[in-house]
């Protein structure tokens, strides 16, 4: 495949000095591999594709395989510093749906769907660098999406396929699209947090007036989110507010 690194490098350079674009073949994950780095002391920022993942992992360490030119699997790098790191999978999400196709939705906290099938996910994780004074940490920011029709055999939601909405979509392709909007919107995330965000993904999501259910067991209907990024879930004890941390939320079964 022939990747459009340096076009990417151009477009992302000028708003993150020091930014390099990196496609290896093969890894067991990207986000992995940035957390490894990150241990050994480098925080640089770096947008990080593997063309094939053997141990991609998703949030609450779902497995994600990914075979060469079926998906696109990257991982972007960045130190930063937000006031509030709350809502920042959902900021995402709206970068890179916006940057792809109306069709695509936002089921809150972190995956892209079309209609009630799975398109992609986002899994993102931090660590400390530097003395920590200045209250920055370097974000991994993992981003899979399905290029091309795959199984639902395993997998708990039935999954979409890009080239659906964009039948001659490849992998190349796709991060050139997504790449510059998902760095500007996470310096806008930085700069801003959720709330200047938080229309936008209103617009998309997957979840308002549906019936869900929380982890816990809780019943309740999906009120879409509020100015910090949490869903608010009208239940038989109240309106709740429910942080990314706390539950795993689904459409609930008719």
């Amino acid at each position: 495949m022939r990747w459009p690194a340096e076009a990417i490098w151009e477009a992302v350079a000028p708003l993150v000095p020091g930014f390099t674009v990196e496609v290896l073949p093969q890894l067991d994950s990207t986000n992995t591999e940035l957390m490894r780095r990150s241990r050994g002391g480098a925080a640089d920022p770096v947008l990080l594709v593997a063309e094939e993942q053997t141990a991609g992992r998703g949030r609450l360490g779902r497995g994600w395989h990914s075979a060469a030119g079926d998906s696109l699997t990257f991982s972007l790098g960045l130190p930063l510093a937000p006031a509030d790191w709350s809502g920042l999978s959902l900021a995402v999400g709206v970068g890179v749906a916006e940057s792809l196709d109306p069709a695509i939705r936002l089921k809150w906290p972190n995956d892209l769907w079309v209609g009630d099938r799975k398109l992609g996910g986002i899994l993102i994780e931090t660590a400390s660098f530097g003395d920590g004074a200045s209250g920055a940490r370097y974000a991994v920011i993992g981003i899979g999406l399905n290029i091309a029709p795959r199984s639902a055999e395993g997998l708990s939601t039935p999954p979409a396929a890009l080239r659906e909405l964009l039948p001659h979509a490849g992998a190349p392709e796709v991060l050139q699209l997504v790449a510059a909007p998902l760095v500007a919107e996470v310096l806008r995330f930085a700069r801003s947090g959720f709330a200047p965000c938080q229309a936008r993904f209103d617009a998309r999501d997957a979840l308002r007036g549906r019936a869900v259910t929380l982890s816990d067991g809780t019943e309740g209907v999906a009120q879409g989110v509020n100015a910090s990024g949490s869903l608010l879930v009208h239940t038989a004890a109240g309106l709740q507010a429910v942080s990314s941390s706390e539950v795993s939320v689904r459409p609930a079964a008719p």
